[in-house]
């Protein structure tokens, strides 16, 4: 199985790289300064899970794409979706499986119009990584996972065998018969902490520690789990009460990475996490009000940054 992932930053070089080293056909399409940095020093991973330098990766820039692999592994942000959509078309085939692991849902839309929606699979990622200052990948925390599946909720064939691939991995693969609820609950958990702490400006623990902060904050997951209750995926059970232990843990540093995106000056998925919600919200008639200011603040912040 011939396994093409966009992009060799810290999620997809966390994820690929795991599979290139399991032995997996992986290959990376990189843009020329990224290809060069993996040619030169191999594509490092430093992590509680072990350490590893892969040298000479197999590498692949957009204009020398032409080969059909078998499964296209998705993770930009959405603003460069449209990019990385030209980059990786030469590479998707009539029995190419597309896994997005974008947050959100307004991808989907956009996958399916240019591919076909049969060719899109459901997919959702955590994991907390980064690129530092030598480009290496380093895993910050001892967690990951990787959750993709039919969209209609069937077990596959197709979805059978990537996951046989992934499992060899060690990337905490998981093939679910319920992926469009995994991705409405991760969606909830994510933007009622990105909208908390880009509008706060602080980590959740500092919020709760001023009065009204707990409320602050659990009123913000009632709106959003208001909204994916509308769509028919309302959060329900453990993942629920994780997400609200999560939100709620005293001295927590916990903050979304939009927020840390917008203390760099680097562009934030306003939209598609946190806009889009709300154009649902209106939709439903749902009211959302801590939710539309968080939105109003992020869109002030674009346009300051211009």
């Amino acid at each position: 199985m011939r396994i093409l992932v966009v992009g060799a930053g810290a999620i997809g070089g966390y994820f690929g790289g795991r599979l290139l080293q399991a032995g997996r056909d992986v290959t990376f399409l990189v843009r020329p300064k990224r290809a060069s940095e993996l040619a030169s020093a191999g594509l490092v991973i430093k992590s509680p899970g072990g350490d590893v330098t892969l040298k000479n990766p197999p590498t692949v820039q957009a204009d020398k794409l032409s080969e059909k692999f078998d499964v296209v592994l998705l993770s930009c942000k959405a603003f460069d979706l449209d990019d990385a959509i030209k980059s990786f078309a030469p590479a998707v085939g009539p029995n190419t499986a597309i896994i997005p692991l974008l947050n959100g849902m307004l991808h989907l839309n956009v996958l399916d119009e240019r591919f076909g929606a049969e060719c899109v699979l459901g997919g959702l990622c955590a994991i907390a990584a980064t690129l530092n200052e030598a480009r290496e990948v380093v895993q910050l925390a001892p967690m990951q996972s990787l959750n993709f599946g039919e969209r209609d909720g069937t077990m596959s064939d197709r979805v059978r065998a990537i996951s046989e691939i992934f499992t060899s991995g060690n990337i905490g693969a998981l093939a679910s018969e319920h992926i469009m609820q995994d991705m409405w609950e991760k969606w909830v958990f994510l933007a009622s902490l990105a909208a908390s702490t880009c509008l706060m400006r602080t980590s959740v623990g500092n919020i709760l520690a001023v009065t009204g902060g707990r409320d602050f904050l659990l009123g913000m997951l009632d709106e959003t789990s208001a909204i994916a209750k509308a769509a028919g995926h309302e959060p329900t059970g453990p993942f629920f009460q994780r997400t609200r232990g999560l939100l709620t843990t005293e001295g927590s540093p916990m903050t979304a990475s939009m927020f840390r995106d917008i203390k760099g000056g680097f562009p934030v998925e306003a939209d598609h996490v946190i806009g889009d919600l709300v154009a649902r919200a209106d939709a439903a008639k749902i009211p959302v009000p801590k939710l539309r200011i968080a939105y109003t603040h992020l869109k002030a912040y674009e346009k300051q940054r211009g």
